[in-house]
């Protein structure tokens, strides 16, 4: 996200970690951050208009391929954000020290969440209660204390997605990663005094850069773990860890790894060396798994039902090769292609943050106005998603200039 920047490493096995010199800014870093963004918007629009999901707006238009869209991003592109967003904690860690790193992550990240957490989010399922629950109307205020933050009993009949509607939607990915990265300082704290009393050099696996073995290493490690979880939780099932962490079980492994690897990246510079030819190769990979989903048809909401199948195997396990595919792809892909910048290109960069932030109101809005327009449903899918996306950016660029937005947009 935009609480970070992309400035590379130096090889810590050359420099202390709060010694190492300053890198050229990876403006590739800052394009592929972007280009996840714009993609968790067009995944949002797509959302009632494909997958089976619970969704803010209800459609009756639906077309398979959306909803193979939605599972192929689904299956990389979050996984893909933590690992950017990682890329550069451990050098804000290093330059700020834990108590500068642990404020800038409050205010970054923490404030952001609360404030939205408390307007955007309520806002929302309001209009959800009053356009699909059937109950009688109420006023916004006694919604949210009532039915929000479930101050009244469960209604009978009540049809969630949870109960009571206190739920925090896309702001999911900012608290993960608010708690991730405090995870790390206190990894690195323990590992430094540890470090006082024994001191040996990092294992071999660590400052070799992935190859084959290693990535093909991760991706089965990852399907085993991810098939064990989903037995009990399957794909789209959210739980409350600790009653106030919203997570996706089925995934959280694959979170958890790209977010260690990220930082991992950063220490041992595994981007500045990662192999074209192994890069390439998964890209390929991932690409033929995404390309054999929409030839073949495939019907995703199937092998995505979780379980002790064969089908919830298969699919994780398809699953995970076109995560660390099409990850490691385009981190190969954009290190060589798209490095460049411009006015616009920086903009957008410095305004992710902000478009994740705000974007969801607007999908929805947008949605809704296009209810009645009796459009093909491919066609309504993409005004949604080249309008959200423009209004999105032409909202969140000139916000960021605002008084006090700056420090935490």
């Amino acid at each position: 996200m935009n609480s970070i920047s992309s400035r590379g490493p130096a090889a810590s096995s050359v420099h202390p970690p709060d010694q190492q010199p300053r890198r050229p800014h990876l403006h590739y870093l800052d394009n592929l951050r972007v280009a996840m963004i714009l993609m968790v918007v067009i995944h949002h629009a797509a959302q009632p208009y494909g997958p089976a999901d619970w969704w803010y707006f209800r459609s009756d238009q639906r077309t398979e391929e959306l909803a193979t869209v939605s599972a192929v991003g689904g299956a990389f592109r979050m996984s893909l954000l933590f690992f950017v967003a990682a890329y550069l904690v451990p050098r804000s860690v290093d330059r700020k020290g834990g108590w500068g790193f642990t404020r800038g992550r409050l205010t970054r990240l923490g404030i952001p969440f609360l404030v939205g957490s408390a307007t955007i989010i309520p806002a929302l399922m309001y209009t959800y209660y009053v356009q699909y629950r059937g109950n009688p109307p109420i006023s916004f205020g006694r919604y949210y204390r009532d039915v929000f933050l479930g101050f009244s009993a469960e209604p009978a009949g009540w049809t969630g997605p949870i109960w009571p509607d206190l739920q925090f939607g896309h702001l999911w990915f900012i608290q993960n990663l608010l708690v991730f990265s405090l995870l790390y300082l206190a990894c690195r704290t323990v590992a430094r005094l540890v470090g006082r009393y024994r001191r040996r050099p990092a294992p071999g696996w660590l400052t070799r850069t992935p190859g084959h073995r290693a990535l093909l290493g991760l991706t089965l490690a990852l399907t085993v773990v991810a098939f064990l979880v989903r037995i009990r939780y399957p794909l789209d099932e959210w739980v409350p860890l600790f009653e106030f962490i919203q997570a996706e079980p089925a995934r959280l492994a694959q979170y958890t790894a790209f977010f260690a690897a990220g930082v991992l990246a950063y220490r041992y510079d595994w981007l500045r060396h990662l192999s074209r030819r192994v890069g390439y190769t998964w890209l390929a990979i991932g690409l033929a798994l995404t390309a054999g989903l929409f030839v073949t048809g495939t019907d995703t909401a199937y092998f995505a039902t979780g379980g002790a199948s064969a089908a919830s195997a298969c699919w994780t396990l398809v699953e995970t090769v076109i995560c660390v595919g099409l990850s490691v792809g385009l981190l190969t892909l954009f290190r060589d292609a798209f490095t460049g910048h411009h006015k616009l290109s920086r903009a957008l960069a410095a305004s992710s943050y902000a478009i994740y932030l705000i974007h969801l109101p607007i999908v929805v809005a947008l949605q809704f106005a296009l209810a009645g327009a009796a459009l093909p449903t491919l066609a309504t899918f993409a005004i949604v998603s080249a309008l959200a996306i423009v209004v999105s950016a032409a909202v969140a660029i000139p916000a960021r200039r605002l008084p006090g937005l700056r420090a935490v947009l």
